[in-house]
This record gives structure tokens, C-alpha cells and sequence, in this order.
């Protein structure tokens, strides 16, 4: 076998072998590529009996209600809505018409959340710092 041959064939098989290892994750990781679903995709999908995802949208308006340490919101993506279950302390960032991202899984209709994250916008600037601009 020629030098330049057997350059070939070490080359090829690390591309073959570097395809094999991507393809691979990329089917382990199918289902959880996405950060998160919202309402209308969870209803769609077929989810078996406590499998975990999470759910994101917005919380709607008047719609949280507080039994002492339990909380039931309903999330929306302005399409269709979820009522979730929530036993815990909330962010303080959490409030109505804010984005929301919980973990949990859905039973009877009912997202049971295990975690709630609250979504800030990216234009966020703390208030000392709004303050000093102004001031300028």
C-alpha cells in the first residue's frame, strides 16, 4: 500500500468515526434538543405516565391563586393554556404576563411543576445603573 493510500484510509476512517459519535448523540439527545415546550406542543404530544419535561410560555392574567405553600397558575402561549400545580417559593421575578419555564410532567391535564424558572427580557439593566443614565 502506497504512503498517499494509507493517508487516505486513516483519513477517512476518523471522518467515518467522528460521523458515527455525532450521529450517535444526536439520536440519544432527540427529544431533549428543545429547551422547552409550550402548551400547544405538550397537549400534541403523546406523553407517557410521569415522563419529565419542561413547559414555557407566559403566565396568564388572574389566573395565580395561593394555598399557602401550594400555587396553581395557568400557562399560556396566547393559544392554548395548562394549568400547573406548583408546591414551593417562587423567583422573585415570578408575576402574571411574565415568561416562565417549569419542569415537572403532566398528570390528569394538571402540570405538576417540580421547578419553576422565571424569564427576564434580555433588555434587563438593573435600577442603580437605570438611575445613574438618567441622571446623565
Amino acid at each position: 500500500m502506497t504512503p498517499k493510500k494509507k493517508r487516505f484510509y486513516i483519513i477517512f476512517s476518523a471522518f467515518s468515526f467522528f460521523c458515527f459519535i455525532v450521529g450517535t448523540f444526536l439520536i440519544i439527545l432527540q427529544d431533549n434538543i428543545l429547551f422547552f415546550y409550550t402548551p400547544s406542543e405538550i397537549l400534541q404530544k403523546n406523553l407517557k405516565q410521569n415522563e419529565k419535561v419542561r413547559l414555557g410560555g407566559l403566565v396568564e392574567e388572574n389566573s395565580v391563586v395561593r394555598n399557602n405553600i401550594k400555587i396553581n397558575f395557568t400557562i399560556t402561549d396566547l393559544k392554548k393554556n395548562i394549568e400547573v400545580s406548583y408546591e414551593g417559593i417562587l423567583p422573585d421575578l415570578f408575576r402574571e404576563g411574565q415568561g416562565v419555564i417549569v419542569n415537572g410532567y403532566l398528570k390528569n391535564n394538571i402540570f405538576e411543576a417540580s421547578e419553576v424558572l422565571a424569564k427576564h427580557d434580555e433588555n434587563y439593566m438593573p435600577p442603580e445603573i437605570k438611575k445613574k443614565l438618567e441622571l446623565k
